[in-house]
C-alpha cells in the first residue's frame, strides 16, 4: 500500500481545506451518499452530526497515516471489523467512495483538480482494498 509523495501532498492540501468546513462537508457527504444509494440510510442509526464528526476524524487519521501504511493498515482493519457489526457489506464501498469524491468536488470547487481527484481515487482504492479484505476474512459478503 503506497502512494507517491505528490499524491500524499495533494490529499493533505485538499483535506486541509476541508477542515474549516468539516461539519458542512460531512452533511454534504451524507446527502450525496443517500442520493447515490438510499438503501444505505438505515445503516446510520445515530445522529448524523455525530456520525459526521466520526467520519471526519477517521478521514483525518487516514490522511495523517498515508506516509506510515504499516500503522494505518491495522487501524483500517479494526474499522472494517467494526463496520461488519453495523451491517456494512463490501459492496457499499463504491457508493461511499463516490459520495466522498462528489463531496470534495462540491466543497473544494476548482481547487479539486483532476490531479487531486486522481490522488483521492488512489487512496480510496487503497483504503477499500484493505477494509474489504479484512471484512471478507470475517465472512462478510
Amino acid at each position: 500500500m503506497s502512494l507517491t509523495p505528490q499524491q500524499i501532498s495533494l490529499i493533505r492540501r485538499s483535506f486541509d481545506m476541508v477542515h474549516p468546513i468539516a461539519e458542512d462537508a460531512a452533511a454534504l457527504f451524507y446527502r450525496n451518499l443517500f442520493e447515490i444509494d438510499p438503501s444505505l440510510r438505515p445503516l446510520f442509526k445515530t445522529d448524523l452530526k455525530s456520525q459526521g464528526r466520526k467520519l471526519m476524524a477517521m478521514l483525518d487519521a487516514a490522511v495523517k497515516g498515508l506516509e506510515q501504511p504499516d500503522k494505518l493498515v491495522p487501524v483500517l482493519e479494526d474499522l472494517a471489523r467494526r463496520h461488519i457489526n453495523y451491517g456494512v457489506k463490501t459492496s457499499h464501498f463504491s457508493p461511499v467512495g463516490n459520495a466522498l469524491l462528489y463531496t470534495l468536488a462540491e466543497g473544494l470547487g476548482d481547487k479539486f483538480t483532476a490531479e487531486t481527484k486522481n490522488a483521492w481515487i488512489a487512496v480510496l482504492h487503497l483504503v477499500a482494498d484493505v477494509m474489504k479484505a479484512e471484512m471478507k476474512r470475517h465472512g462478510c459478503p
